[in-house]
């Protein structure tokens, strides 16, 4: 027999998903995850189906803020990737829709998890761990000794050579926030972030820029998601990962249906579709190294193996509330940003 994921994600029911108005339909799609990742699921959901796609590409932080901005006139039909805190914040919030997909039952337990905790408002796609990556060359150049744990990073010697993004802007760094708050205690979670300021060169507004940088030569450590990491190592950049010795936070990056979304049908109609195994496994060929949230897709050899990664219990319904995210990032913005360097 065959399923219905499957005949949706090799497009042999394109007349089932479009109907008759075949060539007018479209869809609105937010994306938070690396631009040629965006562009593939915008491509390949175009083919399987037909429906045109208009695709914008933000960080989740700056995603999150539109669709606030946008509440009373909704532009967008579906938000896919970026970290699942904002989606999760979007969910209390009101700003995304209720949808159970007949693919959940093919979902790990953690994507499932991720949806019942926000009354189905969203959906785990992927996971991945925090960490760090650096660049070997430029440690050496500088004589810089390897970095193991968060901590050695708030060492006076590294003063200039750490990079990581905004947490106002973006999901890598609100989880880094969150998960150094979860790790340590409030308040020597926030003593490590003032520590850390005093070394960083700059805040980026992408979560993936740091490393992007490092691989460049144009800083050393780079705070990132580990898949953000390895797809520069797997590149030929001189990048080595690092999974911190205390332990750390982890992602499970989501999707959601926007409220009052003007193509509704054809917004589960990607949900569906995305959920599916083929056009998960379809990440390795963007070098994405994410667990995806099918339990058949398949994942690269080089995906960094989380069972080795000492991880935290990330507290996904606490430091995913609107409260609490305002809060910290109020608290950050207060007691950190505003420091010397």
């Amino acid at each position: 027999m065959i399923t219905y994921s499957r005949l949706a994600a090799t497009g042999l029911i394109v007349s089932c998903l479009t109907g008759n108005a075949f060539a007018a339909e479209k869809l609105t799609y937010y994306c938070s995850a690396q631009e040629e990742w965006c562009q593939l699921m915008a491509k390949g959901f175009e083919e399987a189906t037909g429906i045109k796609v208009s695709m914008t590409r933000k960080s989740s932080g700056e995603t999150m803020a539109q669709l606030k901005a946008e509440a009373s006139n909704p532009k967008g039909d579906i938000w896919w990737g970026g970290t699942g805190d904002p989606h999760l914040q979007a969910a209390e919030e009101g700003l995304t829709e209720p949808y159970v997909s007949p693919m959940r039952e093919e979902l790990h337990d953690w994507a499932v998890k991720q949806a019942t905790s926000a009354d189905d408002k969203t959906i785990g796609i992927y996971f991945g761990g925090l960490g760090y990556g650096y660049n070997e060359e430029l440690l050496a150049k500088n004589n810089l000794p390897v970095p193991a744990c968060w901590k050695d990073l708030l060492k006076p010697e590294y003063k200039g050579h750490v990079q990581m993004a905004n947490p106002n802007s973006s999901g890598t760094a609100y989880t880094t926030l969150a998960t150094m708050v979860q790790l340590f205690g409030e308040e020597e979670g926030f003593e490590f972030m003032k520590g850390l300021h005093k070394n960083i060169n700059q805040y980026t507004k992408s979560g993936s820029a740091p490393i992007k940088s490092a691989a460049r030569g144009e800083n050393t450590i780079g705070i990132v998601f580990m898949h953000d990491a390895v797809k520069q190592a797997v590149s030929g950049f001189p990048i080595k990962v690092v999974a911190p010795c205390e332990g750390t936070g982890y992602e499970i990056g989501s999707m959601s249906i926007v409220k009052g979304a003007r193509n509704p049908e054809n917004a589960k109609k990607f949900y569906d579709w995305a959920l599916s195994a083929p056009v998960q496994t379809r990440s390795l060929e963007v070098k994405a190294y994410q667990v995806m949230s099918n339990k058949t897709a398949e994942s690269s050899p080089k995906a960094p193996d989380l069972s080795l990664v000492k991880l935290i219990d990330y507290d996904f319904k606490k430091y995913g509330s609107s409260d609490e995210r305002k809060r910290l990032l109020k608290k950050w913005d207060d007691e950190v940003s505003n420091l010397p360097q």
